[in-house]
């Protein structure tokens, strides 16, 4: 690995109805990190996972997607990121996935969404 600068594991232990499993991650780096700048991008990292792919993956089955070849694949990742991102802004009492269903069910829903004004 050129440039590699670190090498870095993090072991996490999760309690669960009161059985604990441990899992250990392993990460690369070409900088190198103090163990305190080390959790900081490790969590960064997770927070980015868990509030955009996982919300991408469950409410808009992003993964599910068969889009592989052309310009379609980043074409429809921008369109969800635009949707996601309208839906955060208007979603109100609901759920991003129920809001998302809502709009797709309701046209006033729909362009309550999409209105400049909120």
């Amino acid at each position: 690995f050129p440039g590699l600068a670190a090498i870095a594991m993090v072991e996490a232990s999760v309690e669960e109805a009161g059985a604990v499993t441990t899992s250990r991650r392993f990460y690369l780096s070409s900088a190198k990190l103090t163990p305190e700048r080390l959790a900081e991008a490790v969590r960064g990292h997770w927070a980015i996972e868990n509030s955009l792919h996982w919300v991408l993956d469950v409410v808009f089955r992003e993964d599910q997607s068969r889009l592989r070849k052309g310009h379609g694949a980043h074409n429809m990742a921008i369109v969800r990121h635009f949707a996601l991102n309208a839906v955060r802004l208007a979603k109100g009492k609901h759920s991003i996935k129920t809001t998302r269903k809502l709009a797709g069910w309701d046209t006033n829903e729909l362009a309550r969404i999409l209105s400049p004004a909120r």
